[in-house]
């Protein structure tokens, strides 16, 4: 029935509810992330709609349970729709269907469609150091955020994340002659940023770097790292406005007004997620009440970190007249019900925000009285930060727990249990249904008030061991940091995606069939 549910073009919520490792080896095609551990925190902004069909999953195995737990969860928080997949991934699997490792699964595979639509053009990571030690002057533009360009960039390289080439493009390569280079660190943005800029029509020699800083890397050629060259603030430039109204006019983005959207939200038989693609700084500075933030470039690259819903409506602004409309054409073709709102940021629109729901409060222990009840040891400290940070370092005596296995781990324990975390939100909803001698504590700070009291931590680099630290994705993890291996893995991994979509999969895309009448349109 799940299946049918996917294409039968309503509204559906797909959530695998394991956590991010676990998702990460082995997941639906259209499933969202929400791990357990977050569930509160994060599904009114992923699904806002208490009346949309709702599907949750685990593997079905011995990791059954936490489905019914996160139904019971949702049930309780207001859904009215929510269902459990019976089996899970499991039987998902024996019903023939294929399961994906991976994260952004959906974006990465129509990178690789697009690419072989419109053939896209590319150079080698070779062809590019030549260009760079040439005479002639070329622009690389790196189309990941900025945090992402720090740990590692191509020499000479300006960090301009796709969403913003459109509208800034002018600024960094005021000239129409010098070729451009568009890179990422695999594939999918070196694609779609390149591609960004020739379905604008510039006149510039466009193309993507072949597999990114990856390949660059697996060519011998050295990365830099700590990089600050960036788009500049203020950098941004109208000048593309009309290619990318006809860019929307092309891929038949609609244009709605204030008005209409207002509608939309009272709809109760839809779901909205209003959009804000400009740059971190823009929506920190202002933006429309009730928008999300969603930075354009990583609205395609990551969607199911936005929008959980599919088949919702998408109402994507700016200010300027030129990232929204470029955005919301990927996003059409992507095959997602998205528009533009007229009149962006001015256009006075101001929509209800979504409740969070509200944790219950824990009552808190200060660094020293932890101190002292650890030298009585009359309670347990469990450790609900990711299991990473738990290995890099963590009070001694202190055991690593994930909401998930949390009842468990404390099951029979009599004495007061201790909760670190980064966020308080986390271990108030982790205790949630666990049956406890004593009302737990969390540690007022976490540990960067521990260690600025100057007391002992102790590091584990092997626990949680692999097997159990289950919110980190082992799946060649290492490809950015000197793992040869690990990135030729990632690579095949990705060009082999369209390969494994089955005929509905494909038909959820709605590339151009012919992108040289599109072009010419």
């Amino acid at each position: 029935m799940l299946k049918t549910w996917l294409h039968d073009g309503d509204e559906i919520a797909v959530l695998d509810v394991r956590e991010h490792g676990q998702y990460g080896e082995a997941h639906l095609f259209h499933a969202t992330p929400l791990p357990y551990s977050r569930l509160e925190l994060e599904i009114r902004r992923l699904v806002p709609r208490l009346d949309v069909r709702v599907v949750v999953y685990d593997d079905g195995g011995e990791g059954a349970g936490v489905a019914s737990n996160a139904a019971a969860r949702l049930a309780a928080l207001g859904y009215r729709r929510v269902c459990v997949l019976d089996g899970g991934t499991r039987a998902w699997q024996a019903a023939g269907h294929v399961l994906f490792a991976g994260v952004n699964l959906p974006s990465k595979t129509f990178g690789e469609l697009a690419e072989k639509i419109y053939h896209t053009p590319r150079v080698t990571a070779q062809q590019l150091a030549a260009m760079i030690a040439g005479p002639s002057p070329v622009v690389v533009l790196d189309g990941r955020p900025v945090p992402e360009f720090r740990k590692m960039n191509i020499p000479t390289a300006i960090c301009c994340p796709n969403g913003e080439l459109a509208y800034r493009v002018r600024s960094l390569v005021p000239d129409d002659s010098t070729p451009i280079v568009i890179n990422c660190a695999g594939r999918t943005r070196s694609i779609i940023g390149a591609q960004t800029l020739i379905n604008l029509g510039i006149p510039n020699p466009v193309y993507a770097l072949e597999n990114g800083t990856q390949g660059w890397f697996l060519a011998d050629q050295a990365l830099e790292h700590g990089g600050s060259r960036r788009y500049p603030d203020g950098s941004g430039t109208p000048v593309l406005r009309d290619a990318a109204c006809r860019l929307a006019e092309r891929f038949e983005v609609p244009t709605v007004s204030a008005s209409t959207v207002r509608a939309w939200a009272e709809d109760p038989g839809r779901t909205l997620f209003l959009c804000d693609v400009r740059t971190p700084e823009e929506f920190a500075g202002s933006s429309l009440p009730g928008a999300q933030h969603t930075p354009g470039g990583q609205l395609m690259q990551t969607f199911d970190q936005y929008v959980g819903v599919r088949g919702a409506r998408l109402v994507l602004f700016d200010d300027d007249g030129v990232r929204a409309p470029t955005v919301a054409s990927w996003l059409r073709q992507m095959g997602h019900d998205a528009c533009v709102l007229e009149g962006g940021l001015s256009s006075g629109l101001s929509l209800q925000a979504s409740p969070v729901p509200v944790p219950p409060v824990l009552g808190g222990i200060s660094v020293q009285a932890l101190a002292a009840r650890l030298e009585r040891g009359d309670i347990v400290v469990m450790d609900l930060r990711p299991g990473m940070a738990y290995r890099a370092g963590h009070i001694d005596g202190a055991r690593w727990s994930i909401r998930p296995r949390l009842a468990a781990d404390l099951a029979g324990e009599t004495r007061q249990a201790v909760l670190v975390a980064d966020e308080p939100a986390v271990a108030a909803w982790a205790v949630t249904g666990c049956r406890l001698a004593h009302p737990p504590l969390l540690l007022e700070g976490g540990m960067t008030a521990w260690r600025a009291a100057g007391l002992a931590e102790v590091a584990t680099p092997d626990v949680p061991g692999d097997a159990d630290c289950i919110d980190h994705l082992f799946f060649v993890h290492d490809r950015h940091d000197g793992n040869k291996e690990a990135a030729r893995r990632y690579l095949a991994w990705e060009t082999g995606l369209v390969g494994q979509l089955d005929e509905q999969e494909l038909a959820s895309f709605r590339l151009p069939a012919d992108p040289a009448a599109s072009r010419d349109a």
